[in-house]
């Protein structure tokens, strides 16, 4: 199947590389943005968004990223915290009073939204939970004792992660991750992304698959992501009532599009993370904040509040190869965007036909 869409003059190589992964049969479905100074300048929709291959990918085509939604979640997070009702480094209990307990009193939201909370995943005494049990999966995490002193490691919280924010928002200022991000995050950025995707636009929604039916249990993130049961269980993320849920860790909907024009206004001093957040907040959420060996990633590793960082560039990806970055050397971003569930050899491709690295990007 041919690669649809454009890239303008210079960008052929990006354009080659894609159509490479559909020949080889690396990649069934995907969306490939990349934008430079204010517009973009590469738009392509690789093969099929539904394993039925009855409806091709197209522009507005939305598929979940996994972790790339955590990058939204810190951005919620920071609004309450740029409306007064969070602090950065106020301990949670002095919010979410039941949190406060078993080693976990002293723990602020910025060792939340730097990964360093302790809490990478779920406790066993989750595992009868369902996946969709918001309030228990939250009492969970308020009971349970964090696996190493809060501050004093570091570890991707890879489903947990959302269950804390939309916790310290429902105690600390009285609303939901989904109800912020939704309300204020989404039109104040001109997102084209869901936390609950509406009933109108389901139909956009791709299927996701995996490359090889192993694949869930070959990650490197594996014993962070099995409990509870069917994050990683393409019928059931693949559902309406998950599409329709907000599991801030993971189930972010978006496109292509959306992420790679969110990624070129990021470090902008006029532009609308910054409009959004105030200048302190926006330097807040840029900044490395913590460079350590992250558990989950398996690697060393440097976040900001919310991003990977480094020399190169400012990204955050997702287990199953999706990625949005921003390049700090070419000045451009892009966002690669897939259904089919593997690792990131793929978008490394595409960043290398850009001239960017990926190397950090494993999250498998």
């Amino acid at each position: 199947m041919s690669v649809e869409g454009f890239a303008a003059g210079g960008y052929e190589a990006v354009r080659e590389a894609l159509q490479r992964l559909v020949d080889d049969g690396s990649e069934t479905g995907a969306g490939l943005s990349v934008w430079r100074e204010g517009h973009e300048v590469v738009r392509l929709n690789a093969g099929w968004a539904d394993t039925g291959r009855s409806r091709p990918w197209r522009s507005d085509t939305l598929v979940q990223p996994f972790s790339l939604s955590k990058a939204f979640v810190t951005i919620a997070a920071l609004v309450a915290v740029r409306e007064g009702a969070l602090a950065l480094d106020e301990p949670i209990a002095n919010y979410w009073s039941e949190y406060g307990v078993r080693g976990k009193e002293r723990t602020t939201l910025r060792h939340v939204l730097t990964h360093r909370a302790g809490q990478p995943r779920f406790t066993a005494g989750a595992a009868d939970l369902d996946l969709l049990d918001d309030s228990g999966l939250r009492k969970d995490l308020a009971q349970a004792a964090p696996e190493y002193a809060p501050g004093a490691a570091l570890g991707e919280h890879a489903l947990t992660y959302g269950h804390l924010v939309d916790g310290i928002l429902r105690a600390g200022a009285g609303t939901t991750l989904g109800d912020v991000f939704n309300d204020v995050v989404r039109p104040a950025l001109s997102l084209d992304a869901w936390f609950g995707v509406p009933d109108q636009a389901l139909d956009r929604v791709a299927d996701l698959e995996y490359a090889d039916p192993n694949w869930p249990r070959q990650l490197h993130a594996a014993p962070w992501l099995e409990i509870p049961a069917g994050a990683l269980d393409t019928g059931r993320v693949n559902s309406r009532a998950w599409r329709q849920s907000v599991f801030g860790a993971v189930n972010l909907h978006t496109t292509a599009t959306a992420m790679a024009a969110f990624f070129s206004h990021l470090t902008d001093e006029d532009g609308p993370v910054r409009h959004l957040l105030g200048p302190q907040l926006h330097t807040e959420l840029l900044t490395s904040q913590v460079t350590d060996y992250d558990e989950v990633f398996g690697t060393e590793i440097t976040w900001t509040l919310g991003f990977v960082r480094d020399k190169g560039k400012i990204a955050k990806g997702g287990i199953g190869g999706s990625v949005a970055w921003w390049s700090l050397r070419h000045h451009h971003a892009c966002a690669y965007l897939t259904r089919r569930l593997d690792d990131h050899s793929r978008a490394a491709e595409i960043a290398a036909a850009l001239g960017d690295d990926l190397t950090v990007m494993r999250e498998d």
